[in-house]
């Protein structure tokens, strides 16, 4: 589990990125093509977060970041409900 300030970088870290995609967005690139790039971005530093930069992720470790992705997407998904939910009362 993150520490309260990890959890608060996380979120200043993940605002810059939204920062900049809307930046990107504001200058005419295609929100599709934005969340493309920083997808790939994501798997691109994940790779080296993981296994530096001469190396590379095995079938496992794809397997390991691909739940985390998918679970992190989920979460974002229940909030985003739960948000709905609570501003049609």
């Amino acid at each position: 589990m993150a520490t309260p300030e990890e959890a608060e970088q996380h979120q200043q870290c993940m605002q810059r990125f939204i920062d900049l995609a809307n930046t990107m967005k504001n200058e005419g690139v295609a929100t599709r093509l934005i969340s493309a790039a920083l997808m790939t971005a994501s798997g691109v530093y994940t790779t080296y977060a993981f296994a530096g930069n001469s190396g590379g992720l095995n079938a496992k470790g794809i397997d390991k970041v691909t739940q985390a992705y998918r679970q992190n997407l989920e979460n974002i998904q229940e909030a985003k409900r739960e948000e709905q939910a609570q501003q049609q009362q």
